[in-house]
């Protein structure tokens, strides 16, 4: 397991991740700085406590947000999904009462010869 120093809001906190993972966290670090440095601009210094936990209700509201849209993207995939299945069935069935029409016609032909 490696260990990585990430600086947020001036302090620096040395942290685990998995090996090969110590570029993402430092991603995911600078991310969480972007978001302290926003909130200062907003509305001015706050206490490391208040800074931290408002960065984390920003991301965790954005986060919120993502899941709702995947799972309407996933629902609007799914009625996709679910409309090119009953399209393929509406092809399979003519395609079938067409095989049918022309058994019958078959049929009738060899009862008049």
């Amino acid at each position: 397991m490696a260990q990585i120093t990430v600086s947020i809001n001036g302090f620096n906190y040395t942290v685990g991740c998995e090996d090969g993972q110590e570029k993402h966290l430092q991603a995911m670090a600078k991310i969480v700085e972007d978001h302290i440095e926003l909130i200062r601009k907003i509305g001015g210094q706050s206490g490391e406590g208040r800074l931290l936990a408002l960065a984390g209700l920003i991301m965790a509201d954005k986060l919120d947000d993502l899941k709702k849209q995947i799972k309407i993207l996933n629902q609007n995939d799914f009625k996709k999904e679910v409309e090119k299945l009953k399209n393929e069935n509406r092809q399979l069935k003519d395609q079938i009462n067409h095989f049918a029409e022309r058994a019958e016609t078959i049929a009738d032909r060899l009862k008049i010869a």
